[in-house]
C-alpha cells in the first residue's frame, strides 16, 4: 500500500516518516522506475558497477521519493532531493535536502539488499543494516563510539547484536547533523513509536525489523513514525 500523505505541502507537519524496505521490495513496485531519477542520479548509477549495489541505490533513491511525496504530498516528479557537499560546496553529493523546503530534512540508507528513507520537520537520519552484519574491531569502534556504551556491549555474552545497534544509533546520529543524544529501542518485527528528546536537540528510534533481518535507526528533531513500505 502507498505511504498517504501526511502534510500539507509545504511539510508543515510535526511527525516525521520513516520506512525500511528490501531493495526487491522496491523495485518490484511498476511505479517506481529509474526513470524517475534524475539526469545526474541516471549517471551516477550508470558507474556503479556491482548490479547488487546498483540495485540497492536505485531503490533508496525511490524509496525517498516516495516518502517525501507521502509526507509533502508532492508529486512523486517534484519528490527529489538534492546534495549538497559542505565540504567542497558541489552538487550531487553529500547530505540530502528538499529544494524549496528547507524545513523539511530527508535521509536515505542502503545495504546488502535492504534500503531505509525518512523525512520530516527539521533534521533526519536513518541508517540500516542486515541484522548478521558485525561492525568492525572495537579498537576500530572506539573512535566513533562512546566508551561507555562500548564497554558496556562488550560486557554481554555476544556483543555482535548489542554493538551493532550501537553503529546503525551512530551512523543515523551523524547523518542528522547530532553529536550525542539518549533514545528508546523497539524491539520486534518493525516496532515503530515517537522519538525522545535528545541531548543536542534530536531523538532516537533504534527497531529490529525481523521479516527483513535488518536493523534500523532514526534520529530527528521531530517524533517519527514507522511504517512499512504497504501500509
Amino acid at each position: 500500500m502507498t505511504v498517504g500523505p501526511a502534510a500539507g505541502r509545504d511539510g508543515s507537519h510535526r511527525t516525521g516518516l520513516a520506512v525500511v524496505a528490501t531493495t526487491r521490495e522496491v523495485l518490484d513496485r511498476p511505479e517506481l522506475h529509474e526513470g524517475l531519477l534524475a539526469p545526474w542520479e541516471r549517471r551516477r548509477l550508470a558507474a556503479t558497477r556491482l548490479p547488487g549495489r546498483r540495485d540497492d541505490v536505485l531503490a533508496a533513491r525511490l524509496l525517498v521519493r516516495l516518502c517525501v511525496a507521502g509526507f509533502t504530498g508532492l508529486p512523486w516528479t517534484e519528490a527529489a532531493p538534492a546534495q549538497l557537499c559542505p565540504g567542497c560546496g558541489r552538487h550531487g553529493h553529500g547530505r540530502p535536502y528538499l529544494p524549496g523546503h528547507p524545513g523539511v530534512g530527508v535521509s536515505l540508507s542502503h545495504a546488502d539488499g535492504l534500503v531505509a528513507a525518512a523525512v520530516g520537520p527539521g533534521a533526519v537520519g536513518i541508517d540500516v543494516e542486515p541484522s548478521a552484519r558485525r561492525p568492525g574491531p572495537l579498537r576500530a569502534l572506539r573512535r566513533l563510539l562512546p566508551e561507555t556504551d562500548l564497554r558496556d556491549a562488550a560486557a554481554q555474552p555476544d556483543p555482535g547484536p548489542a554493538l551493532l545497534r550501537l553503529w546503525v544509533r551512530r551512523e543515523a546520529e551523524l547523518k542528522a547533523g547530532g553529536a550525542g543524544l539518549t533514545g528508546q529501542d523497539g524491539l520486534g518485527p518493525l516496532t515503530g513509536g515517537a522519538c525522545l528528546p535528545g541531548r543536542a536537540g534530536l531523538g532516537l528510534l533504534v527497531w529490529t525489523d525481523d521479516d527483513r533481518a535488518a536493523v534500523a535507526a532514526v534520529a530527528s528533531e521531530a517524533p517519527t513514525t514507522v511504517r512499512s513500505l504497504w501500509s
